[in-house]
């Protein structure tokens, strides 16, 4: 029997293991959380409550993973509408935009400011733009960037918007321009049309959030004689002169695990995952991985009564005279995620860096702060408080500075030609801020690689919108036919009516 070794029980980690499992290969899966599975996709659980590490739509462009996730959670998979706002100099926009709430809110002359500010970038763009600043400012103008981007980007990413690349910005806001949002406000899309991402009015989401899909997934691939190991530290990963692997990892109170594989997967960072690898890869290889940063984040959970009753899902805060930099409310993700319907459950989202002196805070401050900062907003009265939680995230998001697609390259060069079956999906396994779909996605392919004994697919030109190249007409072919007699996975979509998106990855781009 083949067995794979994966690193990492989050989105990716686990498709990987349940399509592997589902083919006949023996999968044991080390995942360092104690408790939990769902990486950051997971759901923490506090008297009774639930909640996200940040908000997880459940939306793709791709038909895989969308029945990937029914066929899991069947009618545990609800449908929500979407609410999300903007919060800027006391005010709420909301988003996607509504043209007349927007210049209401603005007023007649920044409004004035801000279209004549568009029409000039328009007009003269920056050419070959670098960073994050010079995208936005192409698409918005250089006024609706000062006030709708670079406050909260900044927030994010605890560094200026000039020092993030603008690849960011081209994955993030795919699509979306002055535009096109104000074409949404006039003319709503009809059911059927095409919709940008960031633009979509509703979502499915399971009813006891999102570590309910990869719980039961979990579950799944245990059924099918798969191991999730939890509070497992992955220490070495030695690959012998064959091409397999021995996995070592580490319990909690010091217990070692030994498991061999014919391959392994990745979903640990990038700059962790170097460090394991024994023979080590070589000078540059270890030096870009060394040199990938990534940005960590903290949420407070402020359990409340429940006097505002928001309909928001989530805030965006723009205010720079407060810390928070996003609010969830948990409650119109689902009411199910509370235990009591005259209460509320806020997630108040604090970006920043491992060690710093917002990560080190003692939980009691932090809940302090997220309470007083919410009644600076105006959101709550802090007597309303009644409880609170801190979760910490470390390595959330992956840096997108200059330098880091040839920090990447170097690496992923290195495992192409050193390590044949060693496999890099998912954000922190491939350092490419995505969704969950799209971690999803390159599982699934993976997977495909995996079972056919060679590359099909390269899973480094999975977009952000989950799709994919093929690597030919050849590949094609073979992928469904291992689909159809192996992986017993939804048929994978050829997209000929899009030959430029399908042309392939390997044979001529």
């Amino acid at each position: 029997m083949k067995r794979a070794v994966i690193i990492g029980a989050g989105p990716a980690g686990l498709t990987a293991g349940y399509f592997l499992s589902e083919a006949g290969w023996k999968v044991t899966i080390f995942e360092a959380d104690p408790m939990y599975v769902g990486g950051i996709s997971r759901t923490v659980h506090y008297n009774g409550f639930r909640f996200d590490i940040g908000g997880h739509r459940f939306f793709s462009k791709s038909k895989e993973v969308e029945e990937f996730w029914q066929r899991i959670l069947g009618d545990n998979l609800i449908d929500r509408p979407r609410m999300s706002r903007i919060y800027y100099r006391g005010r709420f926009y909301s988003y996607p935009l509504k043209a007349l709430e927007a210049l209401r809110n603005l007023g007649i002359i920044e409004s004035t400011f801000c279209v004549m500010s568009y029409l000039k970038a328009k007009a003269f763009p920056i050419d070959n733009p670098r960073s994050f600043e010079d995208w936005v400012i192409n698409q918005f103008g250089r006024k609706l960037y000062g006030i709708f981007f670079k406050t909260y980007t900044e927030k994010v990413w605890g560094m200026d918007c000039k020092d993030i690349s603008a690849d960011w910005a081209a994955q993030r806001i795919k699509g979306l321009s002055l535009a096109s949002a104000v074409k949404n406000a006039v003319f709503p899309p009809k059911k059927g049309d095409t919709t940008i991402k960031t633009l979509i009015n509703s979502f499915k989401y399971p009813r006891l959030g999102p570590g309910m899909m990869w719980e039961q997934c979990a579950a799944r691939i245990r059924e099918m004689s798969g191991e999730v190991l939890l509070g497992r530290k992955v220490q070495s990963c030695v690959r012998s002169m064959d091409g397999s692997w021995q996995v070592t990892a580490q319990g909690e109170s010091g217990e070692t695990s030994i498991v061999s594989g014919d391959d392994l997967i990745s979903t640990t960072a990038i700059r962790d995952l170097c460090k394991m690898l024994q023979p080590q890869p070589d000078e540059d290889a270890t030096r870009g991985a060394d040199a990938l940063r990534y940005r960590d984040f903290l949420t407070v959970a402020l359990i409340t009564k429940d006097r505002l009753c928001l309909p928001d899902n989530w805030i965006y805060v723009h205010d720079p005279s407060v810390k928070v930099g996003r609010i969830q409310n948990f409650k119109s993700w689902s009411p199910e995620l509370l235990p009591d319907q005259n209460l509320a459950c806020y997630g108040l989202e604090y970006f920043c860096f491992e060690g710093d002196g917002v990560w080190t805070s003692p939980d009691s401050e932090l809940i302090r702060l997220a309470a007083q900062e919410m009644h600076k907003l105006g959101l709550l009265n802090p007597d309303d408080v009644l409880d609170g939680c801190v979760v910490r995230q470390p390595k959330a998001y992956p840096v997108y500075d200059d330098n880091y697609k040839s920090n990447v390259k170097a690496f992923a060069s290195e495992v192409a030609d050193r390590y044949p079956t060693l496999h890099l999906i998912g954000r922190n396994g491939m350092h490419k801020y995505n969704n969950q779909d799209h971690a999803m996605m390159t599982a699934m392919l993976t997977a495909k690689n995996i079972i056919a004994g060679k590359r099909l697919y390269d899973v480094w030109e999975v977009n952000q919108d989950a799709e994919y190249h093929e690597s030919g007409e050849a590949g094609q072919e073979q992928a469904l036919e291992q689909a159809a007699s192996g992986l017993r996975m939804v048929p994978t979509r050829i997209q000929h009516e899009e030959p430029a998106k399908a042309r392939a990855a390997a044979g001529g781009r």
